[in-house]
């Protein structure tokens, strides 16, 4: 399991999240920012410090924003 950005990141991307990240798991995408599934330790930085409350562990994502699981998953998978 991991930490999932969800649709308020989307037009904001503050990045607050990814200088707090301690492995370095979040990465910059087009209209938001992505946590890498793979790479993320599930420590809850990010969550604390995102302004508009768009992180949520992958169990707590809101249910209008499941489909962001998916859609953080298929960012790496390109890369």
């Amino acid at each position: 399991m991991a930490y999932v950005i969800t649709s308020p990141c989307i037009g904001t991307k503050d990045a607050s999240c990814v200088e707090v990240c301690p492995v370095d798991c979040i990465h910059e995408g087009e209209d938001q920012y992505y946590i890498d599934p793979d790479v993320c330790i599930d420590c809850g930085a990010c969550e604390a410090v995102c302004p508009v409350s768009a992180i949520f562990h992958e169990d707590f994502v809101p249910e209008e924003d499941k489909s962001f699981i998916q859609k953080n998953r298929d960012f790496f998978k390109n890369k």
